[in-house]
């Protein structure tokens, strides 16, 4: 597996991780903590985010493949990450609805960002002939890491508070989104080094090679 794969499989779990603290909880934290909170308003909270992604994702992501793919899926996913990362800390100072919206739609954009591109980079960095595990290690590693943090978040919120869930969930998915700065060195060079094939490498003793440069 090259160091491009091992690097966002590593940045995703600690922020699918990170966002399972509170996700499954969310719900319980606007009924019984916003002002004028409840379940109706829980789901108007994800009607914000999906409507938000939902207008804005295709015109970024059409965006980044007309203009230098590879380097601007790079400036996306780094700005997305970053940019979602924050939200958990703003939830601290949440009140009323509306600063949810408001919260979920910040949320979103950073979604469309960095979730289009991170699927574009791991495609086009994949070993191909380890295609199937190298997604199902991903998967598999996500799905621990979700299981075990969704579990602990909702202990964490019972005895020491949901701002303690944001600051924690924060903390983790700003450490993951700073690890994607590590792909900057093996993104964007001219071609990627043997044992580094992508999506067209082939092996050879183990080794990958590659047959043709990854678009750029």
């Amino acid at each position: 597996m090259n160091r491009i794969i091992k690097i966002l499989i590593y940045s995703d779990v600690l922020i699918l991780s990170a966002f399972s603290l509170y996700l499954p909880i969310f719900a319980i934290f606007i009924a019984t903590t916003i002002k004028g909170g409840s379940v109706a308003v829980a789901g108007l909270a994800a009607a914000s985010y999906w409507t938000v992604r939902a207008i804005v994702q295709l015109p970024i992501s059409r965006f980044i493949d007309k203009h230098d793919g590879e380097k601007r899926s790079f400036q996306a996913l780094i700005l997305g990450s970053f940019l979602f990362s924050i939200v958990p800390f703003l939830f601290v100072f949440a009140e009323l609805p509306w600063h949810i919206y408001v919260l979920q739609a910040i949320y979103a954009l950073g979604d469309a960002l960095a979730v289009p591109t991170y699927f574009s980079v791991f495609s086009h960095h994949i070993v191909k002939v380890k295609a199937n595990f190298q997604w199902g290690l991903r998967s598999v590693s996500i799905g621990i890491g979700i299981a075990l943090a969704s579990a602990f978040g909702g202990y964490l919120a019972e005895i020491r508070g949901f701002d303690t869930v944001f600051i924690i969930t924060g903390i983790v998915s700003v450490i993951g989104s700073a690890l994607l700065i590590a792909l900057k060195n093996h993104m964007l060079r001219p071609s990627v080094a043997k044992g580094e094939g992508g999506l067209h490498g082939k092996e050879h003793g183990g080794e990958v090679e590659e047959i043709s440069p990854l678009k750029k």
